[in-house]
This record gives C-alpha cells, sequence and structure tokens, in this order.
C-alpha cells in the first residue's frame, strides 16, 4: 500500500488524465440506463472509489497524521456505492421497494455526516462532507508570528526583515556590506573577533547557543455537543441547527418518496421546504451576529459552499413530478426542433437521452 501511495503522489497528473478519461467512457457505455445493467453502474462507482483514494492519497501530507478515519473519504465512498444499491434494488425488488434500501443507504451517510460534523468541531460542512473543512489558524502575535502563522526572524539589530535573517555586521563593520579592500576586511575581521569573543564571554549568550527544548505538541480536544452548545449562543446554536437540517434533507426526501411516491409533489415540495429552513437559519445566525455588534466570521470555502447549495436548486427541475410535467415537455420540443440540423440534431438527441436516463436515477439528481 505504501508503495502505490508513493506512486500515486508521484504521478498525480497522470493518475487524474486516466480517471478523466475513465468516468467520461462510462456514460457513453452501452445500456448505462438500463433498467437491468448493473455492471455499467458498479463500473462506475468503483471508478469513483478509486479516484476518491487517489485524491485522498495526494491531499494527505506524507509528514502529517493521518486521521484515524477519514470521514471524507467514508463519504465519498457511500455517495458512489449508493448509485450501486439504487440499480441492484431496482433490479431485484422493483423500483417501488428501492426505495427502503435507499433509505437506509441514506440513513447511514446522515449518521457518517454527523459523526463528521462532530469531528470538524461542529463547522460548516463543504460538498457533503466529501472536502475536509480546515479553516487557517490566524495568529496575531508581537514575539515572532506573523497574522498567517509565518515565523518572523529578528536579526541582532532588533528589526524583522521579513522572514529572512540577516547576519552581523559585514566585513567592515557596516550590517549587509562587505568591502572590497583588504585592509577593510582585515579591520572588519579583528572587529568580527571581538564581538564574538565578548558574546562568548556574557552568560546569556551561552544559554542562546543551547539548543531550545522543542514543546510538546498538546493535542486540542474536540468539544462535545454540550461544550459546543453552550459556548456558541445563540447564533452558534442556530448555526449548528441549520447544518442539521441540511444533513438531514436527503433522508427526510427519500422517507417522503417512500411514504407518497415518487409522482406526488408532497416529497419535492417538502424537500424544498427543508432546504429554504436550513439556509433560512445560516442568514438568520449571521444577521444575529450583525445585530449583536459581532462579525460572523465565514471562511472563503464556507461562502463557496453556502453558493453552492443554492446552485444545487437547479436540480428540482429534474426531479419528478417536475420534470415529467415541465422540463421533459421542453426537452423534447427543442430536439423534435433542432432534429432536421445534420450533426446538431444528433448531439441534441444524445443529450436528451443522457438527460432522462440520468433523471430516472435518484442518486444523480437527489443532490445529496
Amino acid at each position: 500500500m505504501d508503495a502505490y501511495k508513493l506512486w500515486v503522489r508521484k504521478n498525480r497528473d497522470l493518475v487524474r488524465s486516466l480517471e478523466s478519461l475513465a468516468n467520461g467512457v462510462t456514460w457513453i457505455l452501452p445500456e448505462r440506463f438500463g433498467n437491468s445493467e448493473i455492471a455499467p453502474e458498479a463500473v462506475y462507482a468503483l471508478l469513483g472509489i478509486i479516484s476518491s483514494v487517489n485524491q485522498h492519497i495526494i491531499e494527505t501530507p506524507t509528514d502529517g497524521q493521518e486521521q484515524s478515519i477519514p470521514w471524507a473519504l467514508v463519504v465519498s465512498i457511500l455517495k458512489d456505492a449508493e448509485a450501486v444499491v439504487e440499480v441492484a434494488a431496482q433490479h431485484f425488488v422493483g423500483d417501488d421497494r428501492k426505495w427502503g434500501f435507499l433509505a437506509v443507504t441514506e440513513a447511514v451517510k446522515a449518521c457518517v455526516r454527523l459523526v463528521a460534523f462532530r469531528e470538524s468541531g461542529y463547522r460548516m460542512l463543504l460538498q457533503g462532507g466529501e472536502v475536509e473543512n480546515e479553516e487557517e489558524d490566524i495568529i496575531a502575535d508581537n514575539h515572532g508570528v506573523k497574522s498567517n502563522g509565518v515565523p518572523v526572524i529578528y536579526p541582532m539589530n532588533g528589526h524583522p526583515q521579513n522572514g529572512h535573517e540577516i547576519g552581523s555586521n559585514g566585513l567592515d563593520g557596516k550590517p549587509g556590506f562587505i568591502s572590497k579592500s583588504l585592509e577593510g576586511r582585515a579591520v572588519a575581521a579583528l572587529n568580527k573577533f571581538g564581538q564574538n569573543a565578548k558574546m562568548m564571554s556574557d552568560p546569556m549568550w551561552m544559554t542562546r547557543l543551547q539548543p531550545t527544548p522543542v514543546p510538546p505538541v498538546m493535542e486540542v480536544e474536540k468539544p462535545t455537543l454540550a461544550t459546543a452548545w453552550s459556548s456558541k449562543g445563540v447564533s452558534g446554536r442556530l448555526f449548528m441547527l441549520g447544518e442539521a437540517v441540511h444533513i438531514f434533507r436527503p433522508l427526510v426526501y427519500v422517507l417522503m418518496i417512500r411514504k407518497f411516491g415518487i409522482r406526488s409533489w408532497t416529497p419535492w415540495l417538502v424537500s424544498l421546504a427543508v432546504e429554504l429552513t436550513s439556509l433560512g437559519i445560516h442568514s438568520h445566525a449571521t444577521d444575529l451576529n450583525h445585530r449583536a455588534g459581532k462579525v460572523h466570521h465565514l471562511s472563503s470555502a464556507e461562502r463557496d459552499e453556502l453558493k453552492r447549495r443554492k446552485m444545487m436548486w437547479a436540480l428540482y427541475v429534474m426531479r419528478d413530478p417536475f420534470f415529467a410535467n415541465y422540463t421533459k415537455r421542453h426537452l423534447e420540443k427543442a430536439e423534435k426542433a433542432l432534429n432536421p440540423v445534420p450533426l446538431v440534431g444528433f448531439l441534441i438527441g444524445k443529450l436528451v437521452e443522457l438527460v432522462e436516463g440520468a433523471q430516472s436515477r435518484y442518486t444523480y439528481t437527489s443532490g445529496s
């Protein structure tokens, strides 16, 4: 396994190119969206799992301590495996009974995401937990640390030099200047020798020469739900509540489909309502901080995540019953109008076929 990790890290560009090529080929496999075709979906899921594992290997530092259980990788594997579960359940038990298996899968994913949410210190899950939310620790220190954590090295004259250490006085006694004359170099050498002798006789200097003991690495204890709930205040509690609502949204959607059916508007509306509730709670938590004179600091990754969640609303036009009543009708009109055009009609027909096939799978339009 170590040899494979080393090979992936050395050939990361080649690995990514091969993965993109393989994933693209699987989309044009014959009977990709057939009712009884499990093998192509299993191949695509296997490629997705391999891609997730390789990405985890590339992003994991070689000299860092690996997490005991990489929850982001577990979420990615579950998402890839869910497509196989849907196809297999549809083949063996039918369309109506497959939702029970999907509900179990979504319940497992929700539990894993809750654990990942807890392990991250109750920070926002990025891309459904597939990406770890690692915020940069901004430290403002006047003792040699910049705000971004870069050490500032102070030379002997007491002024920082942007992280670069300047040696002692130059060979002619001036800082950073080397004299070209032999006389100047000789005088500077004598001056340097005198300074070194003076510093060596200083007891404080002797203590500076001793190696600085490396402080032990302190493990930061992750906050429990009770401590996080009590320490975050009202806005923090709302933020945690909004994230929990977002985590359980796919499970609620599948349970509604299992009860009312895929053609009913109830699951579609309930899922949209839960989505809006989650984002509304996040916005309300931010507004409370602003009214209290505080600034709710969201990292750039968290702001992008909120934008991504809003863009995922576009998937609602791909979900039944909206797709069957509106979207599919407009796609058929576009295909019929462009069908006489050479090449364009063929491409549009293939595109509509892929869209309708992907729409028939819950895992491709669930946004979970």
